[in-house]
């Protein structure tokens, strides 16, 4: 009975994934009532099962689970397969406890146990040749997966080790594991059937070509391209269509467009946009996602938002904000790597099969003109081991004030926004954009199902649980500058495990709680959250769920900040259940601790200083510059030891023109974040 292994490998998560938890627990049930089926191995290896209730159920070998066969009705994977590999496993053991109980006897007052399996020894997906490929998901799969590695595609491969047990591949649109050692049968991808063998194949691919350079696990990077096109199958070579460099050529058309309209933009001020320039912008936004430069196109998209706010006088405008989004347009041009900073790799929207989602929290904030409410509801995805965001825009009647409170009760997929902030989520019509946002399709929500959470976070995979938070930021230390990151929505959402709860403090300048958590291996990890006037009631309820003396986990999401852990919070987990701190109503104010006045930050202050200064002169334009308009800032970049920074700026005053701007806007960008991230106090 154990010739088949690859049945023997699939636990009750893969199974989950395969097929869904339901039915897994039902097929369970039954075998362990006593209803489980009869099963037998042939000499081909096909395993059939007979069930007491007349049904009849086979699986060859090497084919997938949704490939076998049964005498019930029941579409796809139904609950006989599942009940044919769990009973094929329950009988496999008991033939290894006797044969362990017969080579034992010898020993006096030995027992029959059921020996545990040896460790599996390391393996790479790399060992599956083009052949096996091609036979498993076919010549079409093959090309489509071809096509995309020749534009390059952004991989994170995790190799098998003791803390990762199935090989893994975070991909654009999904993560491919691998949970059954040396099959391709049982790998998942969380992706439709029409997509799952293109992106199975792209992650072969990117084990094999990390295998071949010796990326080490965890490192993000650019696999494919035309310079590794010769890596992925010749069977597919056939069947090219010459996509990739008709997509190059759609793609250089948008990025000049880009160059030009923000050259035109520093140089008459975004103070002066007028219809036509926004007009304009429009178009750009829509050529650069027609060529799958999906990050500057939602850069685009978020500086037209941002330039008609101006236009209508609307609170949201940030000039600091518009003047980094004209850097990262610019600087996404400049970039080496083109596949990282355009996102051509990236698919624009991925369906997912039957997902389960597990929710972490909810967002509240303002929507567009004032007049609505935007509520961003943060999922973990298990099997892929990362983060998703459900964005809804909701109107506010006049004279409403719209608080998280107030939406709370709105619905959602059937459901209150409450209920859905803490809550399981399985569903079939789920996709996913580029930048990780989620939408499920309109008329598909009965195939959506909610349930309530119960102890979900305690079981996530890594990153999404963080015991090390420390860890965790240690690892994200090699990402390329914000200006040319990938854009991914949620890409520092977690669920810390808190092992103690230190003191409160309010600093009231700021309006912003803070405490001291320690995560499971003793790492300090600042908790930090400011009032809004859209959810009155966040800092009263976060305080009074950190002082039940019962929290478990927090939801939040994490940055670096003077060389230190900080988790901006979205929900806490109590004793008493679920506290989300941004639909909490408002009550009585809470006693606080006054937290000391923060250190004065020099290099912080001078830095801001010139990105302020840059800022307004895009926003009057480089054309209408001022000889010495520059000078107080650079002077105070000199003061404290900036100097390469402060050149920059007396270059841009000498020649003020959108290159120089460019320069030295990216060099203080880059250094004030960094300097956030590293500084210590």
């Amino acid at each position: 009975m154990n010739a088949r292994a690859d049945l023997l490998a699939l636990d009750a998560d893969t199974l989950a994934a395969l097929a869904n938890r339901g039915l897994v627990k039902r097929a369970a049930r039954e075998l362990d009532s006593g209803a489980g089926a009869a099963v037998s191995l042939d000499a081909t290896g096909e395993v059939t099962a007979a069930f007491p209730d007349g049904s009849r159920a086979a699986l060859p070998a090497g084919v997938p689970l949704e490939a076998g066969t049964c005498s019930c009705p029941a579409p796809g994977v139904c609950r006989h397969l599942v009940g044919l590999v769990l009973a094929y496993q329950a009988q496999a053991q008991p033939q290894s406890a006797s044969e362990s109980s017969s080579e034992s006897d010898s020993a006096p007052g030995a027992k029959a146990t059921v020996p545990p399996p040896e460790p599996e020894l390391p393996w790479s997906p790399a060992e599956f040749d083009d052949a096996a490929l091609l036979a498993a998901f076919g010549r079409p799969a093959l090309a489509a997966a071809r096509r995309a590695w020749e534009r390059g595609v952004r991989v994170t491969v995790q190799r098998m080790d003791a803390a990762h047990p199935a090989p893994s591949v975070e991909l654009p649109s999904c993560t491919v594991r691998f949970p059954v050692p040396r099959s391709l049968n049982f790998a998942l991808s969380g992706a439709t059937a029409a997509r799952h063998g293109e992106l199975v194949t792209l992650a072969v691919w990117a084990f094999r070509a990390a295998d071949e350079d010796g990326t080490p696990s965890g490192s993000a990077r650019t696999a494919g391209g035309p310079k590794q096109a010769d890596a992925g199958t010749a069977a597919a070579t056939a069947d090219r269509a010459q996509p990739a460099p008709a997509t190059a050529t759609a793609a250089a058309t948008a990025t000049a467009a880009v160059a030009a309209l923000t050259e035109e933009l520093l140089r008459t001020g975004t103070a002066r946009t007028s219809p036509v320039l926004l007009a304009q912008l429009s178009r750009v936004e829509a050529e650069l996602t027609a060529a799958s430069a999906h990050w500057p196109a939602a850069a685009a998209a978020e500086l037209r938002v941002q330039l008609a706010a101006y236009a209508d006088r609307d609170t949201r405008h940030d000039p600091d904000r518009v003047a980094e989004l004209l850097v990262e347009l610019r600087a996404r041009l400049r970039a080496a790597d083109r596949a990282l900073a355009l996102g051509t790799g990236e698919s624009a929207v991925t369906q997912l099969r039957r997902t389960r989602l597990v929710a972490l929290g909810c967002r509240v904030s303002a929507g567009r003109g004032g007049a609505e409410r935007c509520t961003e509801l943060y999922l973990a995805q298990p099997d892929a081991g990362i983060a998703l965001v459900l964005r809804k825009q909701w109107a506010v009647p006049e004279g409403r004030p719209g608080t998280g409170a107030e939406l709370a009760g709105r619905r959602l997929l059937g459901h209150s926004v409450r209920a859905l902030a803490g809550s399981n989520l399985v569903s079939e019509s789920v996709s996913r954009s580029a930048g990780r946002a989620v939408t499920v399709e309109r008329g598909r929500i009965a195939s959506t199902s909610v349930t309530p959470l119960g102890d979900a976070w305690a079981s996530l995979p890594a990153p999404l649980l963080l015991h090390d938070a420390a860890a965790r930021l240690r690892a994200l230390g090699g990402r390329p500058p914000r200006p040319v990151r990938p854009r991914i929505e949620a890409e520092n959402a977690h669920v810390l495990a808190v092992a103690e709860v230190g003191p409160l403090g309010y600093d009231p300048a700021r309006q912003r709680l803070e405490a001291v958590l320690r995560d499971a291996a003793g790492t300090e990890v600042r908790l930090s959250a400011e009032h809004d006037v859209l959810c009155p009631g966040r800092i009263d309820a976060l305080a009074a769920a950190l002082e039940s003396g019962t929290v478990t986990h927090v939801s939040g999401l994490l940055r670096p900040e003077a060389g230190r852990p900080v988790l901006d919070p979205l929900a806490v987990r109590t004793a008493a259940g679920l506290v989300h701190p941004d639909l909490a109503a408002e009550t009585d104010p809470h006693p606080f601790t006054a937290l000391p006045p923060a250190a004065a930050d020099p290099l912080a202050a001078a830095l801001t200083a010139a990105r302020t200064a840059l800022a307004e002169l895009a926003r009057t334009g480089l054309d209408a510059a001022l000889p010495h308009q520059l000078a107080p800032a650079a002077a105070a970049l000199r003061r404290t030891g900036l100097r390469t920074a402060a050149a920059l700026l007396d270059a841009l005053a000498a020649d003020p023109s959108p290159d120089r701007w460019t320069d030295a806007a990216l060099h203080l960008l880059t250094a004030l974040d960094l300097h956030r991230e590293e500084a210590r106090p």
